[in-house]
């Protein structure tokens, strides 16, 4: 490749042997020119030197004074020669204005005439000149010596050789040539290496190709249907082809003008002048869409600039927005069926429909669905319609409001939608009287705001027509047409689906919380020990299985109970409903807590295995449940669970703990028993009982939970029921992701004054003294019209403990909501009632205690059995 650079055949080489002459001429020249600067130089220096002698000795002090003594030689030879040597130069002459030496370098010389030009210095000037002189080419100056009077004197001339001055340029000249051969040896270099790149990029090409190749260049830039600029980066149009010409509307004198000046829009001058890199941006440029590509010059180190392409994309612009609005479409219906439907809930539901279609398909859009559709039944046409959703590009659009009741008119195409099942355009809303029947003064409101043009497509689902959809324009000019229409009615169609879908959940939903709530205590029983409030939080999505209740037991005790079943839906609320009704029927037997479980464990296992495949509902897991008894007379609150969270118990003092309650298996397992533990609370205290769904939850484990529910419990330390409850629930979301059952009890106790109690002897003699002991209590608690029937029942007990029972025999009267009698021993037989014939001596006892009192039945203790009888207080 070099040698091709060298032969001169190609570009390449012609520029090399150039740019090698060049230089050759150009470093010949510098040492030429550095050789003559350097005498030219010496020479300057030597008669500023001279000059510089001459003068200083001849304005020295003394000299013109010297000059008038009998014999200046003595007093001017040492002082001239003092000054040659100080200064460098080669003689210091002082003369007569004859020309006759007073001084030289070399004494046999002094009284001689002076070798030079002295007539000018004799009328007062300066002579410079260059001789060759005894001592070879040197410069000499002439002064005058003037004295006071400004007379000249005498006259001094200092000299020096050239050779003295410039010599160093005779040392100098072969660096000078040693510099001059490397800067040639370096830009031959130089020049070779630019020619290699010059070779490769014309690729060997000669003048003559050269000339081919740009002729051609300069065709095809002219012939493609392309435009192609380019601008310098000063902002002057460098260069324009035929089609830029055509497309940007160019004048014919454009190249060299700044491309600010052409005439062209703001937009497409500043992108031109900037030099930014620009891909395929569009521009109106006249009547014509411009796809514009720019790119700098400089990006690989080329001349600052630009190259700017621009192809007229106008038809290829109306193709490929028909095919945008194609996939913009396509877009919307994919994103209906990811985006509407994302829960059961109708409103929810209805309102992604009316979010999707604006603002990509229409400004506003409203959903007004039937009311019954909105609780889960099925549409009622004829009935008031709710606008359930409501979505628009402002919020203060004169449209009716999301909540709002609306009856359409007979002319507007919406009722004509909800009638016909069929989609409705109205172009021009300010022609169609029909639709300004509805609301004269709003739909005046409507047109003012700027909203012209509206499609109404009805919700359907099948046969069922559950509403319908509005989608109103007003930011966009054109009005709604035939191929939106379809577009509207796809949309509708797919979120028509996902209403209904949510509509049947609605319903479903609303079945399930019905029968879980009527399976619910709605009410709480009238009972003396406790005061009680409860809260009961339905899950966020499905009915659970969280039930609890309050149960009065015998003796003034009442019985406290929440449980679980694991799982969601109907099955799991109807298997709540079943255990419920277990327990009322079990805690009748006045069952301590730990047979109480043990029976429910046994009926949950035979649930378990009476559901089949065949029953279309998945079998119980299990269950979990927490049964407590409290006794207002001994204050002492008997506990046992199944699986279940522990209970709380808040002291007066406010301070908080979870008993230690064992655990127990959950209910359904089966195996292992369950243990009771007995709780001393005083007065005042608060029993909290709950469900996992208030201490467990996947964002937190039970730990947690419960730290949170003692917190919450410290802060309402001496509130009521009520006020815990409320304190508690604010820790929760709005709508928990499981149910949530609380029970808040704040202990009561029935005092001694309220509480009598005797021992009673084995005897029959004894029946009379237990009885007047009961009509004086009575009398002191003024209960005196109770004292007959109570005696009666007291002497039936009492004799049926004496005679079948075990001794010792106790009798307790406790007046609290009602006065409760109770006899107890240690004899395990309950008496049964029976019905006594006529024939019959005796069997009327118990049948006359069932007749009085409002209850009565037995309870068996540890140590035997207790016989009560509750009466209601006058």
């Amino acid at each position: 490749m070099l040698r091709a650079a060298v032969t001169g055949r190609s570009v390449a080489g012609q520029v090399f042997l150039l740019q090698v002459v060049i230089v050759l001429l150009l470093v010949v020249s510098a040492v030429v020119a550095q050789v003559l600067q350097v005498r030219h130089d010496s020479s300057v220096e030597a008669r500023n030197r001279s000059l510089a002698v001459a003068e200083s000795f001849a304005n020295a002090p003394g000299t013109a004074a010297a000059l008038r003594t009998p014999d200046p030689t003595a007093l001017l030879q040492p002082s001239a020669e003092a000054a040659r040597k100080s200064a460098g130069v080669d003689f210091v002459v002082v003369m007569n204005t004859d020309g006759i030496r007073y001084t030289h370098p070399q004494p046999d010389r002094i009284g001689k005439k002076f070798v030079g030009t002295i007539g000018p210095a004799v009328a007062g000037g300066t002579v410079v000149e260059q001789i060759n002189g005894t001592i070879g080419p040197l410069v000499q100056v002439v002064v005058p010596v003037k004295d006071k009077a400004g007379m000249v004197v005498g006259l001094v001339s200092a000299g020096i050789t050239t050779a003295h001055v410039g010599g160093t340029a005779d040392q100098q000249l072969p660096l000078l040539l040693t510099s001059a051969a490397a800067a040639l040896v370096l830009a031959t270099a130089g020049t070779a290496l630019v020619s290699r790149r010059l070779l490769r990029q014309t690729h060997g090409l000669g003048p003559y190709e050269m000339t081919r190749m740009y002729e051609h260049h300069d065709a095809v830039l002219h012939a493609v249907r392309e435009g192609v600029l380019i601008v310098g980066g000063d902002g002057r149009l460098l260069l324009a082809n035929d089609e830029a010409h055509r497309l940007l509307g160019l004048p014919e004198d454009a190249e060299l003008r700044h491309v600010l000046d052409l005439g062209l829009d703001d937009e497409t001058a500043g992108l031109l002048a900037s030099g930014r890199i620009a891909t395929d941006e569009v521009h109106l440029v006249k009547d014509r869409l411009l796809a514009i590509n720019q790119r700098p010059t400089d990006l690989r180190g080329g001349p600052p600039g630009s190259v700017t392409t621009l192809r007229d994309s106008t038809e290829l612009r109306a193709l490929s927005g028909r095919a945008e609005v194609a996939r913009e479409r396509l877009s919307m219906l994919y994103d209906a069926g990811v985006g509407i439907g994302t829960s059961l809930d109708v409103t929810r539901t209805a309102q992604e429909l009316a979010e999707l279609a604006v603002p990509r398909f229409a400004d506003f859009a409203t959903v007004d669905l039937y009311e019954t559709v909105l609780k889960g039944e099925e549409p009622r046409p004829g009935t008031a319609l709710l606008r359930t959703a409501c979505a628009g590009v402002r919020k203060d659009a004169p449209l009716y409001p999301v909540g709002e009741r609306i009856r359409f008119v007979p002319t507007s195409p919406q009722d004509r939608s909800l009638t016909t099942g069929q989609s409705e355009v109205v172009p021009r809303l300010r022609d169609a009287p029909g639709w300004q029947a509805q609301d004269l003064e709003r739909t005046e409101e409507i047109i003012g705001y700027g909203i012209h043009s509206l499609i109404t497509v009805p919700l359907r689902a099948g046969s069922l027509v559950l509403g319908v959809t509005t989608f109103w324009r007003a930011e966009k000019p054109q009005p709604f047409d035939a191929e939106e229409l379809e577009l509207a009615e796809e949309l509708v169609a797919r979120a028509a689906v996902s209403i209904d879908n949510a509509r049947r959940y609605t319903r479903e939903h609303s079945l399930a919380v019905t029968l879980q709530r009527s399976l619910l205590p709605r009410t709480l029983p009238e009972q003396d020990a406790l005061e009680i409030a409860y809260r009961y939080l339905p899950a966020q999505s499905g009915v659970g299985g969280d039930w609890f209740d309050v149960l009065p037991l015998s003796g003034a005790r009442v019985a406290l109970v929440v449980g679980d079943v694991v799982g969601h839906g109907l099955h799991a609320a109807a298997t709540m409903g079943r255990l419920r009704t277990a327990v009322h029927n079990f805690s009748s037997l006045d069952l301590p807590p730990d047979e109480l479980l043990g029976l429910l464990d046994e009926l949950v296992g035979r649930i378990d295995q009476d559901e089949t495949p065949a029953d279309g509902a998945a079998a119980v897991t299990g269950a979990t449940c927490l049964y407590a008894v409290y006794d207002p007379v001994s204050r002492r609150c008997t506990v046992a669970r199944a699986g279940h969270p522990p209970p709380a118990v808040v002291h007066p003092d406010g301070s908080v703990e979870f008993p230690d309650v064992p655990a127990g298996p959950p209910l359904g397992l089966g195996g292992l028993p369950f243990e009771t533990v007995d709780l001393e609370l005083p007065e005042g205290s608060r029993l909290v009982l709950y469900t996992d769904g208030l201490v467990e939850d996947r964002d937190r484990d039970i730990d947690e939970g419960l730290d949170l529910l003692r917190d919450a419990l410290s802060r309402t330390a001496g509130a009521s029921p009520e006020d815990t409850c409320r304190a508690v629930l604010e820790e929760l979301p709005a709508r928990p992701r499981d149910d949530v059952a609380l029970i808040v009890a704040q202990t009561h106790v029935l005092g001694a004054d309220r509480v009598a109690h005797w021992q009673v002897p084995s005897d029959p003699a004894a029946v009379a003294q237990v009885r007047a002991a009961v009509t004086r209590q009575l009398s002191e608690w003024g209960l005196d019209e109770l004292s007959f029937t109570t005696e009666l029942i007291l002497s039936e007990l009492v004799t049926n403990a004496i005679r079948y029972g075990r001794g010792p025999i106790g009798v307790r009267l406790l007046r609290g909501r009602s006065l409760i009698c109770e006899v107890s021993d240690h004899s395990t037989t309950s008496p049964h009632l029976r019905y006594a014939a006529s024939t019959d001596e005796g069997g009327r006892g118990l049948f006359l205690v069932a007749q009085l009192a409002d209850r009565w039945g037995t309870r068996y203790t540890p140590t035997g059995k207790i016989i009560w009888a509750e009466q209601p207080l006058p």
